[in-house]
């Protein structure tokens, strides 16, 4: 029995070391995190994280900073900015966008949530209203523009990272208004066009939308501040040679804008750009991450020797032997392999454009990303029930459905759990990086019943032929989980590389659509499908090695990655 238990207490392990590494990361030097709760102007729930230097009190207020993450993100996505600002002396609040993380629905709504997070920031008896700053990533560009528009007396300067003015959700920007702005836009951007109405990043300083803003009727000059920080009407453009995504997780970004608001906020505690620490939290929540997946396969381990769970163990594995199982050989595996990995990712963008342009968020179905990944789940699904005849054919096992969902919610509970604890402990979730796993609060709770039966039955259908083609009981333990990792990962791998390849030569992702506009966010939204189904794939394959069946792992992986999804992205509905 306490070997069966071994991996799960690894697991517990490896959450235990890499949230006391996160933890004591951002409270470095006595900073507190508080995660609160407060009231909109509307009476909206708005949620934050709320970094508190030691230096800041009612008696000594300290600058203040609002950071926002960008769409389909949360609270934690600017921890790195959030743990160097408040290293820096400055109060913190980062700040959910309405429908994003604990925030009420529906997005978008109240400003993105900027003009209720910076009148908040403002009331606080620790900070000084005189020295305000605002940061936000992408569409938190646009939210701390919304808090600029409506308060525009109320704050000093502000960074924008991978962000613009003007249309589509933002004022137009002059040479005056925002005040002290810094603008960082990185090379490899996804979003030139939407942005700054270019169709390249490396081009922005010649956008005449950009000119408008600086003040200039030429080229602007990377690194060159122009206007004047005294009056408010000081820009400055940076360029890092990295992608949209990277501007969250750079150090070379984050440092661009401590180095900012050292320059237009006063009462910060002076420290060099490039003293940094924020990436060990990286590393422990990434090691809590690992943790959590192998708790995860070590609980249904341990589980499965409980009696009420016997007739999911294999008697072959009990006496030692190992059954027979056929699956795919020669060319007949190649085929299979290939089809496997490919088809998921060709039918990748079609399936995202069809759920967007006609499964709309609604109050029974409210995520729009959610729903695109379901319309690709249902429509992989199909494809892969009509190839079903041609996989190897293999015995099924009866009368272990209810053992299978029992054990299957069990062991996603105790996953559950931990990340509660770790929570509670640490203040911290689960990530790297965009990969983010984070509890669900109630109303997330519901949508998480609507999403689970269509993406449960996809695992069902895709695991179940996935094993049929390349699971043996008598195959090599390191080329089985391989196989299996590359048969769900390799096409949206391949994915990633045409694309960014493109992008890196040519300036341009690639776009197979006639609307361009899907593709650069379900592009970074792809990233996350390599690590998520990498997942997957070895939870499938360690509970079909302890079963023979691919229900059980299945049942763990449909509700891992609907928790997963839906306490990630954004609700536009209300709910």
């Amino acid at each position: 029995m306490r070997g069966r238990w071994s991996l799960a207490i690894i697991g517990v392990v490896l959450i235990l070391a890499g949230g006391l590494l996160a933890h004591f990361t951002q409270t470095a030097g006595g900073i507190r995190i508080e995660d609160i709760r407060f009231k909109g102007a509307k009476g909206n729930t708005m949620s934050a994280l709320l970094y508190i230097p030691p230096n800041a009190t009612a008696q000594t207020p300290a600058p203040g900073i609002l950071a926002v993450h960008g769409y389909i993100n949360s609270r934690e996505t600017q921890d790195g900015f959030a743990i160097e600002f408040a290293r820096r002396g400055y109060v913190v609040l980062a700040l959910d966008q309405t429908g994003h993380g604990y925030s009420d629905p529906p997005a978008f709504a109240g400003g993105f949530g900027g003009p209720d997070g910076l009148a908040h920031l403002r009331g606080l008896d620790m900070v000084d209203k005189n020295n305000i700053g605002l940061e936000g990533h992408s569409m938190g560009g646009w939210t701390v523009l919304a808090a600029a528009t409506a308060m525009p007396n109320d704050y000093k300067s502000m960074v924008l990272e991978g962000s613009s003015t003007g249309k589509p959700f933002a004022a137009d920007g002059t040479s005056s208004w925002p005040k002290n702005v810094a603008l960082v836009f990185a090379q490899y951007e996804e979003f030139p066009t939407l942005m700054w109405g270019v169709d390249r990043a490396r081009d922005v300083t010649q956008s005449p939308k950009l000119w408008a803003m600086f003040g200039t009727q030429g080229a602007v000059e990377p690194g060159r501040v122009y206007g004047d920080i005294a009056q408010g009407t000081a820009r400055v453009l940076y360029t890092p040679a990295i992608t949209h995504p990277d501007e969250h997780i750079s150090h070379e970004a984050i440092g661009y804008s401590l180095d900012w608001f050292a320059r237009t906020l006063q009462g910060g505690t002076p420290r060099p750009a490039d003293d940094q620490i924020w990436f060990r939290k990286e590393i422990g929540t990434l090691i809590a991450l690992l943790g959590f997946v192998a708790l995860l396969i070590g609980a249904f381990d341990g589980l499965l020797e409980a009696a009420m769970f016997s007739r999911l163990r294999l008697p072959e594995i009990a006496d030692g032997t190992m059954p027979d199982h056929v699956a795919a050989k020669g060319k007949r595996w190649t085929v299979a392999l290939l089809l496997s990995a490919f088809i998921p990712a060709l039918t990748y963008y079609p399936a995202f454009a069809l759920a967007g342009t006609f499964v709309k968020p609604s109050a029974f179905l409210p995520q729009g990303i959610t729903n695109q990944i379901m319309v690709w789940a249902i429509i992989n699904a199909l494809i892969t029930l009509a190839l079903m005849p041609f996989a190897p054919k293999r015995t099924g096992r009866a009368g272990i459905v209810a053992q299978s969902v029992v054990i299957a919610i069990a062991t996603v509970v105790i996953g559950y759990a931990a990340l509660w604890l770790a929570d509670l402990a640490f203040k911290i979730d689960f990530r790297f990086w965009i990969v983010a796993l984070k509890l669900m609060n109630g109303k997330q709770f519901l949508i998480f019943l609507i999403y689970l039966v269509p993406l449960i039955a996809f695992f069902v259908v895709a695991l179940h032929v996935l094993h049929r083609n390349f699971s043996t009981m008598g195959a090599g333990r390191g080329a089985l989980y391989l196989t299996n990792i590359l048969a769900l990962t390799l096409g949206f791998i391949a994915l990633l590389v045409l694309q960014y390849g493109t992008l890196w030569i040519s300036g341009k992702l690639f776009n197979p659509l006639p609307d361009p506009g899907f593709v650069p966010l379900s592009t970074i939204v792809a990233i996350q499908f390599v690590p998520l189904l990498a997942i997957c794939a070895v939870i499938a394959t360690f509970t079909w090695r302890r079963t023979g069946s691919s229900l059980p792992g299945a049942l763990i992986c449909g509700l891992f990655v609907t928790w997963y999804v839906v306490a990630g992205t954004a609700t536009q509905a209300a709910f």
